[in-house]
């Protein structure tokens, strides 16, 4: 049986940064079950990865905000650009606000091979639990066992199983009898119902909006998807929406009764979107196109039903389509300024398995990459 100091279950952007920074004092082994590290990071944002925003806040996240602010003051997004920095990662910013590497993810996935050279790399062995006897640890995979004083949980969740995603991290919290939020699909498109399916009939076509969810206003382009709605807005949305309605704004910044003011234009010209997505509005607001002059009273009260669209989805389009999990171990089991379980010393929780789920943009990344510093630096302290 191979005895070692730190165990990190998952190669992941969390589980490398973990190993990047616990330094060289202690022996790391690193266990992941596919036959390649970082898949995930590899394929996300077209293959160029969007590290992180221009804007990061606790606001971005749904999860305990007190838990967000503890670990992001730690390290924030000017820490982790000065890492990328110091390592030579060349970044792109699109949109004003999103960070993405300039030429490919795999200048960051080098960046966190190198960083991480000092532990020890074991892949393509499934992890099936953890247990405890004593002060130390077992880990149990599909081949091997193996022993060690510390376990870092950095697994992820459930989406993208194609790239080996699994629930196994939160089966090990619940082994030692944690609490945990079980996984859904989160930054992923939503379906509609029957009263909304002229929507499926727009596919391919996208717009900008604003969406409201509960408290909530996403800024960013929609698309219509033959499911359903997918694209930036709604994918954000979708991490606060669980039941119940949502509010779209078709024409944000604009005022459609000004706009439509004595016009002998048509008014699905006056709208300035595209014409098939001008008219199907029109009729699911049951406005008639015709001149703006000939409108009616009724017709500009359904008119201003386009700057507060609402509607209940009737779901998403699961875990297939999803780009991260929302749920994992809930705040409250772990100690937010190490993410060691309270019940369990030694045994740590970072990255998507814990219970913080980031908008779409690259906060998902940043959380990653903030919580395993934030632990990495804990058991440095604690060795």
């Amino acid at each position: 049986m191979k005895i070692v100091d730190i165990i990190i279950l998952g190669a992941g952007a969390s589980g490398l940064m973990c190993a990047a920074n616990i330094g060289k004092k202690k022996s790391v082994l690193i266990i992941e079950g596919n036959d390649k590290i970082a898949k995930k990071l590899k394929v996300s944002g077209g293959g160029k990865c969007n590290i992180t925003n221009v804007s990061v806040a606790s606001r971005n996240f749904d999860g305990e905000s007190e838990l967000v602010k503890s670990v992001l003051k730690k390290f924030s997004k000017e820490s982790l650009l000065n890492f990328l920095q110091r390592n030579r990662v060349e970044l792109e910013l699109r949109k004003d606000r999103y960070y993405f590497c300039q030429t490919s993810a795999d200048e960051i996935i080098d960046v966190l091979r190198r960083s991480a050279k000092n532990a020890e790399m074991i892949l393509g062995e499934k992890i099936l639990g953890v247990i405890k006897k004593g002060d130390d640890f077992l880990v149990k995979t599909d081949r091997n066992s193996y022993k060690t004083k510390k376990v870092v949980v950095a697994t992820g969740g459930k989406s993208f199983a194609t790239l080996g995603a699994s629930e196994i991290g939160l089966e090990i919290a619940k082994s030692f009898d944690m609490k945990v939020k079980e996984f859904t699909p989160a930054l992923v498109g939503l379906t509609v119902q029957k009263e909304q399916f002229w929507m499926r009939e727009l596919s391919g076509l996208s717009c900008y909006v604003h969406i409201k969810v509960d408290d909530k206003l996403l800024k960013e382009e929609m698309l219509f998807a033959h499911k359903g709605i997918s694209g930036p807005a709604i994918l954000s949305a979708s991490l606060y929406w669980r039941k119940g309605q949502i509010s779209i704004d078709f024409l944000p910044e604009k005022n459609i009764v000004e706009l439509v003011s004595s016009s002998k234009k048509l008014v699905s010209t006056t709208l300035n979107l595209p014409k098939r997505l001008a008219k199907a509005l029109l009729k699911a607001v049951n406005v008639e196109d015709k001149e703006c002059k000939k409108l009616t009273k009724g017709d500009r009260e359904n008119l201003k039903l386009l700057h507060n669209y609402t509607f209940s989805p009737a779901g998403n389009f699961g875990f297939t389509k999803a780009e991260v999990s929302r749920g994992g171990v809930v705040a409250e089991e772990l100690e937010y300024s190490t993410l060691e379980s309270k019940k369990v010393k030694g045994l740590y929780f970072i990255g998507e398995v814990a219970d913080v789920t980031g908008e779409l943009g690259g906060y998902n990344f940043q959380w990653a990459f903030s919580s395993a510093y934030v632990c990495a630096n804990a058991i440095k302290i604690a060795f």
